[in-house]
């Protein structure tokens, strides 16, 4: 990684510590293993294990649910790493700075510290499901249904664009539990993927970039779920959403940062090292 000339007010020599090593982590791991993650659609579940084993995963988790302790500038230091190793393949801001903050913010005490602590350390793999086929952006229009039988709930609906949606362990599901409320009648239900009968996984999605990327079509058919992997109250999702949604597009205006910078110090060296008509690139600048 190129050590940018500038450094942000909020990076402090800890941070910086952590983003070298996240570096040397995407270099290392996960750069040498682009073309093969691309052609499989996906990374290797060890390698959730390893950053789980470095401390790269749920940075800006409390140590109380096995996460780093951190703030969200340890959060930012590894999503800026990865962006200027300009990979696009390992879904760790989707784990981390998303599903993670998600339990943090939502969950009891219990389902923290029952999924917090295996996120951390890659056991668990955490995707949240949203769009569906037929909805986008408009959140309120979703048709996954989540009717409340007893103890539990019974899941029926289709999910697309998940991102970590083939490899997830915990899913967080945006579902309609009253369908008459709109927006206030949706809620956010966690379903654990292992040994769930009717949860399906679809095809992973080919895309026109990030081709090394999980995402995934999810599908659930009577899915039943406890009522205690409900997150926060009934009808209360949509407004989870819209919050945690603001931290969402700041963890891409990182990335995208971090992809811009690169760029240009590739562009520039690119331009001072090409000789054309003996002299570099570089030097043909207009003098004016």
């Amino acid at each position: 990684m190129i050590t940018p000339s500038y450094s942000s007010p909020w990076r402090d020599p800890e941070v910086d510590a952590l983003g070298e090593l996240a570096a040397k982590f995407f270099a290392n791991e996960v750069v040498p293993n682009r073309e093969r993650f691309e052609e499989q659609k996906h990374v290797d579940r060890a390698l959730w294990t390893k950053a789980g084993e470095l401390g790269l995963l749920c940075c800006s988790i409390p140590e109380a649910y096995g996460g780093g302790g951190g703030t969200y500038a340890h959060e930012a230091a590894i999503m800026e790493a990865q962006a200027r190793s300009a990979d696009a393949t390992f879904g760790i801001l989707v784990h981390s700075g998303i599903v993670a903050h998600y339990v943090l913010a939502y969950g009891t005490e219990e389902q923290r510290q029952r999924w917090l602590p295996k996120m951390a350390g890659g056991e668990l793999i955490g995707a949240v499901a949203m769009t569906e086929p037929g909805t986008g952006s408009d959140l309120q229009s979703i048709k996954t249904r989540a009717v409340r039988e007893g103890d539990h709930y019974i899941i029926n609906g289709a999910k697309t664009f998940i991102s970590n949606g083939a490899m997830a362990d915990l899913v967080v599901v945006a579902a309609k539990t009253n369908p008459e409320a709109g927006g206030k009648g949706i809620s956010l239900i966690v379903v654990e993927t292992a040994d769930c009968p009717g949860f399906v996984r679809g095809r992973i999605l080919d895309k026109v970039g990030q081709k090394g990327a999980d995402t995934a079509e999810l599908s659930f058919e009577d899915v039943r779920v406890p009522v205690s992997n409900l997150l926060g109250g009934e009808g209360q999702g949509f407004a989870q959403l819209m919050t945690q949604l603001a931290q969402e597009r700041l963890n891409l205006g990182i990335t995208a940062v971090g992809a811009m910078e690169t760029a240009v110090e590739m562009a520039v060296e690119y331009v001072k090292s090409r000789q054309v008509f003996g002299q570099t690139v570089f030097d043909y600048q207009s003098a004016s």
